[in-house]
């Protein structure tokens, strides 16, 4: 029986609580340093990503909606570096 409830268990999916918070922290993070103005095409990537995300978590589709969070942190990381190195430039 212990083996059984180990099994269950482990198939779980959890909930992807901190790549969610990860996602939304690196688009605000992102938005801060004018990525809107200066990486506008990867700042909707990750806002895209972070609803598909959220659709996702929504049907239960906890790994997908890990992914899609994972996938939206990445892409906005990728836009606040574009946009700071933008904002280097300009002074």
């Amino acid at each position: 029986m212990t083996i059984a409830m180990l099994v269950m268990v482990g198939g779980c999916e959890s909930l992807p609580v901190q790549e969610m918070s990860d996602a939304r922290q690196a688009i605000m993070a992102a938005r801060e340093a004018g990525a809107e103005e200066h990486a506008g095409q990867q700042l909707i990537a990750a806002e895209t990503s972070l609803r598909n995300a959220e659709q996702s978590l929504g049907a239960k589709s906890y790994s997908v909606a890990q992914r899609e969070a994972m996938q939206a942190k990445s892409l906005a990381i990728e836009a606040l570096r574009i946009s700071e190195a933008a904002s280097g430039e300009e002074n």
